[in-house]
């Protein structure tokens, strides 16, 4: 059974953590689970971007960008990273792998949970192949 989740992220956080050096999501809720999960680049930006420099991919909407694995979840001190948001459930990303085509789809709240199809898409468009 495919336990790939999907986590839908504003712009331009989710195309540093595809793009860039970015390996930290900071939530405000935490969560147990673990494993391989796909970013997800969501309809609307965040207003509030606090990062001023162009991104690439960070045009990019509505469309999965990444894959990763989901290793830790704590929460963030301030110290872990220079991503890191203190008090925030700091999100530990690894193996993040870019997409070299967005695969488009609607997100959704929370972790969610991909259809078969999307995971293959994602699989299919990664830079290098699977």
């Amino acid at each position: 059974m495919n336990d790939t989740r999907a986590l839908t992220i504003r712009q331009p956080w989710a195309a540093l953590i595809a793009h860039d050096d970015k390996r930290v999501e900071n939530r405000t809720w935490g969560t147990g689970w673990r494993g391989q999960l796909l970013i997800h680049a969501a309809k609307t930006a965040d207003p509030i971007e606090r990062h001023s420099d162009p991104v690439t991919g960070g045009e990019v909407r509505s469309a999965i960008v990444a894959t990763a694995t989901l290793t830790d979840c704590h929460v963030c001190d301030g110290e872990c990273s220079l991503w890191a948001e203190p008090g925030r459930h700091h999100w530990v990303l690894t193996d993040v792998r870019p997409l070299a085509k967005p695969v488009p789809c609607r997100g959704a709240l929370g972790l969610w949970r991909p259809v078969p199809e999307l995971v293959a898409a994602a699989h299919s468009a990664l830079i290098g192949g699977h």
